[in-house]
């Protein structure tokens, strides 16, 4: 009895595992941010030095011979002119740098930073990145960064043959930037809070709201938009307004899903929502197969005729069209059945690009087409 008690037990367990489920649940952290919580971009110009003959042609990027004059007068040298103009160094590279500030972030944080060649050096291996302040769009520099560059990728060659995995003209360096400045932004003290939902949606804000009043009680939050929720702190909890967050970002919500079908013809990859349906239609597609081919002839004379031997160049053309299936597609159809269907007659990644287009001309689909 006992064995067959845990037989059941087991059982059940697979089929709640392997049963499909109506939807899943999100956490709302991972459906908005905060208004004001955001990221900063910087960027600035610098200098990478210590290239083993992979930088920069002095004689044709201007810009990086003027940033290295620049940095030796700030060094204190006294360089005549005329050597200025015989300086042949191929070991230094100018780059781009750019970084992401996290919000928060206070002097004496590490951040990392993304170098990019902007002259026409070969290669970044092994160089060193010099102080470089990074700069905000308001002017004001908020990191400097500095330290060994960590390239992914390698270049190797001659004037015959090169060989390259990845790209060596961009590399990161972790932690290499140190925070100098913070940026003025702090929680407001009442508790008001503003929720920007990633994706808009008027559904998914209106569940994001009814969550939040469900877990905390009615009143504390309410959908403005289709991609903003204010969140007011209940007067009864005790504590601070982290906890409170941390909290409220934990409850778990079923967002809503748009039907789109996602399609880039240059790659030819198509990604399709559950909820696309289609209207009943009609698909047939063939394909136009044209084949040139070329050869040649010899026109020989004979042995005792006058003449030269030629080459006479002959083409053949040859063009056929494969047999279109005419698949009926029925009404409100899922994802499954549409890609079973479509499969059905043959159809390639480009071919079901130009099928949805067509079907969607058609007003068919019964859904968003997106064109990458």
């Amino acid at each position: 009895m006992k064995h067959r008690f845990c037989w059941i037990i087991t059982l059940a367990l697979v089929f709640f595992c392997i049963a499909p489920r109506a939807g899943f649940a999100t956490r709302i952290k991972d459906l908005a941010d905060i208004e004001g919580v955001r990221d900063n971009q910087l960027m600035g110009y610098g200098l990478v030095i210590g290239l083993n003959g992979t930088g920069d042609d002095i004689k044709k990027s201007v810009f990086t011979k003027q940033a290295m004059i620049n940095m030796i007068k700030r060094m204190g040298m006294a360089i005549p002119e005329d050597v200025f103009k015989q300086m042949k160094t191929d070991n230094v590279a100018a780059v781009m740098v750019t970084a992401q500030l996290p919000p928060f972030a206070r002097p004496g944080s590490a951040i990392d930073i993304q170098v990019s060649s902007i002259g026409d050096a070969s290669s970044l291996s092994g160089g060193t990145l010099l102080m470089t302040p990074l700069k905000g769009p308001d002017g004001n520099t908020y990191a400097v960064a500095q330290g060994p560059l960590a390239v992914g990728g390698i270049s190797f060659g001659g004037k015959a043959a090169k060989a390259q995995k990845n790209f060596p003209t961009s590399g990161m360096l972790a932690g290499g930037a140190i925070v100098e400045r913070a940026v003025d932004f702090a929680l407001p003290p009442s508790g008001d809070l503003l929720y920007q939902l990633r994706d808009t949606d008027f559904t998914t804000a209106s569940r994001i709201a009814e969550a939040i009043n469900a877990h905390f009680g009615n009143g504390t939050a309410q959908s403005m938009d289709s991609r903003s929720v204010k969140v007011t702190k209940p007067t009864r909890l005790k504590g601070d307004l982290v906890n409170f967050i941390s909290d409220l970002e934990s409850i778990e919500v079923e967002p809503d899903r748009a039907a789109k079908i996602v399609v880039n013809e240059r790659t030819g990859t198509i990604v399709m929502g559950q909820d696309v349906r289609i209207a009943t239609v009609a698909v047939s597609h063939g394909n136009l197969n044209l084949v040139i081919t070329e050869s040649t002839n010899i026109s020989q004379p004979n042995p005792l005729a006058a003449g030269a031997t030629v080459a006479a160049p002959q083409t053949t053309i040859t063009a056929t069209e494969d047999a279109g299936n005419l698949v009926v597609l029925p009404m409100g159809v899922n994802l499954g059945e549409v890609a079973r269907a479509l499969n059905a007659i043959g159809a390639t990644p480009r071919d079901l690009i130009a099928i949805f287009q067509a079907i969607k001309a058609a007003g068919a689909l019964q859904g968003e087409l997106v064109v990458l």
